[in-house]
């Protein structure tokens, strides 16, 4: 039986980022994750995130990204192209190559590192003294392995819809989705967060026609509603998406092709037909196999394992990160997660700091905030002000043929101490950094706008919303 001094669950960006951490301030580490790659042939480190998430989306994304400009923008550059071919199954083929470059870097990490990666599913057998024990069923070979600290990390799956299966064939979660070798003439998918967002705008910029239903009345509610109804208007009157909200679905059927039947917001009966549909409609936690019951671990009412401000569960010495705790389910959040509990087991008292924790839709316009939104500013009773600046006039959006977009800046009306940052426009996902090092740093808006920002480039709007909030914008 081996002993180790933390044992990880889980390989995804929380799990494999703590055992790296753990191995490096001297513990002996284990990681144990069943996740295979595309073929089925062999293990697959990086978890959904790597595999069949953030990173091969963004591929694809790319992907579809230079056919559009290639169809539509390469005139204006004085750029001409013959007849632009698209090869779905091509486009595939380098996300996967991506992936497979990845998985083979944290491979390579947990060597460098001497982290021992075991293969299989875990679950708690109960106590030996100090150590926890762990089983490990590796397609049916089954081994014991003990840790003084178990780190459970175990991720989330895609949250069922009882009307219909997911067979990744007509009906697609997001793996099927990002595996399509043809492009389908219509496509629905169902939920307007980001993984369909994503992905709907993937498959219309390739050639599909693509309706979006989604359940609430609000559009994008987490994100600040000014972003959020700009988006609106950009992903449906110029990018031709259908982003139908407050629908009500009563039917769906799987056959040749897929029929919906729905109630849309004025609760009239619509019908749809799709020849694939992509579930989007969140994710739950993944809990399943871990035998928690067991030994006691604690679970609330929606399967998330209960931790406290540090991660630590109920048990001793038993902590618990990522999708499968509370919090928004996004890598980085688990990553930081992963670290801070390594460091917390080796005695160090980490900061991590949840509300600074930037979210990012890589639509086009990409859409990124940290902090609150004005609707919770607020609701919270909270005096602030804002300063707001747009793309439309920046020389360096304009050079990309990106001029759209704008950023936000929320503030404390008597301190200046930023509460917030919200952005829509070209590459935010890189800009949004700069609000959320300045909240981390306690920053006001003055701060913001008294830093020297290179010219041209895309960081001066946000200077500008700074100058904004104070009422010394140059440019607006």
């Amino acid at each position: 039986m081996s002993q180790f001094d933390v044992v990880v669950i889980g390989a995804g960006p929380g799990g494999y980022v703590a055992a790296i951490r753990a191995a490096q301030l001297g513990f002996k580490t284990a990681c144990i994750d069943a996740g295979v790659n595309k073929a089925g042939d062999a293990p697959a480190l990086g978890g959904t995130c790597l595999n069949v998430g953030c990173i091969p989306s963004k591929a694809l994304l790319q992907s579809s990204e230079h056919f559009h400009a290639a169809q539509h923008d390469f005139a204006e550059h004085g750029i001409t192209v013959g007849n632009v071919q698209f090869d779905a199954a091509k486009m595939i083929e380098r996300k996967d190559a991506i992936v497979t470059k990845l998985t083979g870097g944290i491979k390579f990490l947990f060597q460098k590192n001497k982290v021992t990666s075991l293969f299989g599913t875990a679950s708690f057998v109960g106590k030996n003294g100090d150590f926890w024990q762990l089983e490990v069923d590796d397609k049916g070979a089954k081994t014991t392995v003990e840790g003084k600290h178990i780190i459970v990390a175990t991720g989330s799956t895609p949250r069922a819809l009882p009307l219909v299966d997911i067979d990744n064939v007509n009906v697609l979660d997001n793996e099927g989705a990002l595996n399509l070798t043809q492009v389908p003439a219509k496509l629905g998918v169902i939920g307007a967060g980001v993984i369909g967002l994503e992905m709907g705008s993937v498959w219309k910029r390739v050639g599909a026609e693509v309706t979006i239903l989604e359940a609430s009345p609000v559009f994008l509610g987490a994100a600040d509603q000014q972003i959020a109804k700009e988006a609106f208007k950009y992903f449906t009157r110029e990018q031709g998406l259908d982003i139908q909200l407050g629908v009500k679905l009563n039917k769906i059927t799987s056959g040749s092709k897929v029929v919906v039947e729905y109630s849309n917001a004025k609760g009239e009966a619509q019908t749809a037909e799709f020849d694939k549909l992509i579930v989007a409609i969140g994710r739950v936690p993944n809990t399943h196999g871990l035998n928690a019951e067991a030994v006691g671990l604690q679970k609330d009412e929606r399967g998330f394992i209960v931790v406290d401000g540090e991660c630590r569960t109920n048990l001793p010495n038993v902590w618990a990160i990522g999708d499968v705790v509370r919090g928004p389910m996004l890598a980085h959040k688990a990553s930081d997660e992963g670290v801070a509990v390594a460091e917390r087991i080796a005695g160090q008292k980490p900061h991590l700091d949840f509300n600074t924790i930037p979210w990012v839709i890589y639509t086009d316009p990409e859409i990124a905030w940290v902090g609150k939104t004005e609707e919770q500013l607020k609701a919270e009773g909270v005096d602030y002000k804002k300063g707001t600046s747009g793309f439309a006039a920046n020389g360096r959006a304009l050079g990309l043929g990106k001029a759209k977009g704008t950023v936000k800046i929320l503030a404390d009306a008597k301190t200046d101490r930023i509460l917030g940052v919200h952005m829509i426009g070209p590459m935010v996902s890189e800009l949004i950094s700069e609000g959320v090092v300045g909240m981390e740093f306690c920053a006001s808006s003055e701060d913001i706008a008294r830093i020297v920002h290179a010219h041209p480039t895309l960081s001066e709007v946000v200077h500008e919303a700074a100058l904004a909030a104070d009422k010394r914008a140059l440019h607006g």
